[in-house]
């Protein structure tokens, strides 16, 4: 389990494009179960589907993203310094 503190010294990431509040479950090297608290009160659905608000599949992907981060540097035993940028490069196979 991680907390957001935790989560905040790994991830460059803050308000709003933080996507990721808590791990719930690590199994390292395999996978990672991550949550991020949603209320309709984020900005993106008040332009996203009006009167049926969805989360962009665009957040989506970043937050799965972020907790892929998460699970490699738990895997790898690694934390990031202020030297190194991490960059997501891509996807696969997304359906929404």
């Amino acid at each position: 389990m991680m907390d957001i503190h935790q989560i905040l010294t790994l991830l460059p990431h803050r308000y709003p494009i933080l996507l990721v509040d808590r791990v719930l479950e690590i199994e390292t090297g395999k996978r990672i179960k991550a949550l991020k608290n949603v209320t309709i009160n984020e900005p993106f659905f008040m332009g996203h589907f009006p009167k049926h608000p969805v989360m962009p599949g665009v957040l989506m992907i970043e937050a799965m993203a972020q907790a892929a981060a998460l699970l490699s540097f738990s895997t790898l035993g690694v934390a990031p310094d202020d030297k190194t940028v991490y960059y997501f490069a891509g996807f696969d196979g997304a359906r929404f």
